[in-house]
């Protein structure tokens, strides 16, 4: 299988190269800049092609089978603007896809995220993949307009689509800033680890999880024998508390220190519990 990878030296992307090398599919990935490198060392470099996404030309995606779009702008926070986000996470994208269509391009996996969700998902003990989308912050309303687009587009030129959402990902590669690094990075120093009370309730997944169902749904949608859409949820299926979460890693670790619950507040307008429905949606469009 011959896969074009946007956001190979990402967090999530830099798994997904090695993994689909591991499992002997071909990885032509795209590098906006020359001097990026990958989130985890690769045992192969896919065959870079050194070009911004808005720069890609029908003739760079000749041969390839299935399209996989990881690469996303302002993933965390701080978000960009709301024009930035739109402009980096529809407008481009969009424009890239007609330029694949043109190139002969029947297949699409595209990364979501679990955000776009927004206050809807405070509503659902488990979140379904066809729940409303009502984001709350720039990054996540940008995602949710690219999902409506891509799935219009993908409708209207009867083109294979899965749009996975993604929970909450965790484990090398990931920024230093998030929860994971941060609480293996005090366990591994002997230092305590202020956290909330650490009772919302999240499904945390590990990268290697979310790559292998990534590289799963590449060769699924290649398979199929008419074009279909599909919505899903990716997911561990096994939600837990922050506070869980943490201790596992204190256990494992043997950490030295504490972790020492309520000594940060709740963020304002905390959710207590986002947690998906692993069921997909899927449509014929034939």
């Amino acid at each position: 299988m011959q896969i074009f990878l946007t956001g190979a030296t990402g967090f999530i992307g830099s798994h997904f190269v090695s993994q689909a090398h591991d499992a002997g599919h071909e990885v032509i990935a795209l590098k906006h800049k020359p001097e990026s490198k990958p989130r985890i060392p690769l045992s192969r470099d896919p065959k870079w092609l050194n070009k911004s996404l808005e720069d890609v030309l029908p003739s760079d995606l000749e041969g390839i089978d299935v399209i996989v779009h990881l690469a996303a702008h302002s993933a965390n926070v701080p978000y960009d603007t709301l024009l930035q986000c739109m402009h980096w996470n529809v407008i481009i994208p969009l424009t890239f896809l007609e330029k694949a269509r043109e190139a002969g391009i029947q297949n699409y996996v595209i990364a979501g995220s679990c955000f776009e969700y927004g206050r809807s998902g405070v509503r659902y003990e488990f979140i379904p993949a066809d729940a409303p989308l009502e984001p709350t912050q720039t990054y996540p309303a940008s995602k949710a307009a690219a999902s409506i687009a891509f799935l219009q587009w993908a409708q209207m030129h009867k083109m294979s689509l899965s749009i996975q959402r993604i929970f909450q990902v965790y484990g090398p590669g990931e920024a230093e800033t998030r929860l994971w690094p941060s609480v293996c990075n005090a366990a591994n120093k002997g230092e305590d680890f202020p956290m909330t009370n650490g009772d919302q309730i999240r499904d945390f997944i590990h990268v290697q999880a979310v790559a292998s169902q990534l590289i799963s749904e590449c060769e699924r949608i290649i398979g199929q024998s008419q074009p279909t859409i599909q919505i899903a949820n990716l997911g561990s299926g096994n939600p837990q508390t922050l506070y869980s979460f943490c201790f596992q890693i204190w256990k494992e670790t043997a950490a030295k220190g504490r972790i020492v619950r309520g000594a940060l507040p709740y963020r304002e307008g905390e959710i207590m519990r986002y947690v998906p429905d692993l069921t997909p949606v899927i449509w014929s469009l034939s």
